[in-house]
């Protein structure tokens, strides 16, 4: 297949041979996540997985980070919703809170579902839903200086979606989760949180040559393949701990450190809540072969 390109408002979608690349596009909001971004994304992954000549896909973020999480920053007046039709995504009901959640999960497993595998290119900060969508694909390369954790878990709330324990078991998941520390791309994959640990300069091209091998494989091959895998994983419980995820998500909202840091945020702006939210973990930062960790 030639090479090609298109963009939507959020993305760009290439296909060069077998491979075709998504990549995240706001990078002026560091690839933060919003309702019309995931929508996007999903049918981007949906058209990866019909076009017959494409055999893995890469997903990446433009700019310097692959994606810092979810947009929390526009009012919900500007998100659409007329409270008289629909359910509220600013709600304190936590039916409606999980309804929202979970809106977004259906966006994001289309990784875990779709037919054809996915890599994961990360760089920069990949950090609360950035994870979200990078431990949902099959396979995550990172830049060693990558920065990946979610540290909301400090006030904000719990991841709501959770593959963390499938990639780095009970005591790496809540070392990570109950402190909301961070790792490095190379400590991510001392613990097998990534796949693998690369320079930056050479992520993209790595990512790449990954997909390159697995394209060398017959399509129904790797479906059956990654599928297997993925249904080991839900034998295991993976699609239904992701509904648990969501409405405990939604009741940590609810709790007295989530209102407090929301009241922070309203009154002195999001800069001070992370700040007040973060400033005692120092530079926030696990290193697993650090005897002080």
């Amino acid at each position: 297949m030639a090479k090609w390109l298109q963009s939507t408002d959020y993305l760009t979608f290439a296909v060069e041979g077998a491979v075709a690349t998504i990549t995240l596009n706001r990078p002026e909001k560091r690839n933060a996540l919003s309702r019309a971004l995931l929508a996007e994304l999903r049918a981007a992954l949906l058209e990866a997985d019909d076009l017959k000549a494409v055999r893995a896909v890469v997903l990446r973020g433009a700019g310097r980070d692959f994606c810092a999480g979810y947009d929390v920053s526009p009012p919900v007046a500007a998100t659409g919703y007329d409270a008289n039709l629909y359910r509220q995504p600013g709600s304190v009901s936590i039916a409606d809170d999980t309804w929202r959640l979970e809106r977004n999960q259906a966006d994001i497993l289309t990784l875990f579902d779709m037919h054809k595998p996915v890599i994961a290119a990360v760089q920069g900060n990949c950090v609360a839903g950035g994870t979200d969508l990078a431990l949902c694909c099959d396979m995550v390369i990172a830049a060693r200086d990558a920065r990946i954790g979610f540290p909301a878990t400090r006030a904000m709330g719990t991841p709501p979606m959770h593959m963390w324990i499938y990639n780095v078991g009970p005591q790496w998941a809540k070392r990570l989760l109950l402190t909301g520390d961070s790792v490095s791309g190379r400590d991510a994959a001392k613990i097998g949180l990534v796949l693998k640990a690369v320079p930056a300069a050479r992520l993209d091209a790595e990512a790449r040559a990954l997909a390159e091998r697995l394209a060398l494989i017959d399509a129904d091959m790797l479906a059956g393949n990654k599928r297997i895998v993925n249904m080991a994983m839900e034998l295991m419980g993976a699609r239904t701990l992701q509904r648990f995820a969501a409405e405990t998500d939604a009741r940590s909202h609810q709790s007295a450190a989530a209102k407090d840091f929301a009241r922070v945020a309203r009154e002195e702006g999001l800069s001070a809540a992370f700040k007040r939210r973060d400033a005692p973990f120092g530079d926030g930062y696990v290193r697993p072969d650090d005897e002080q960790a």
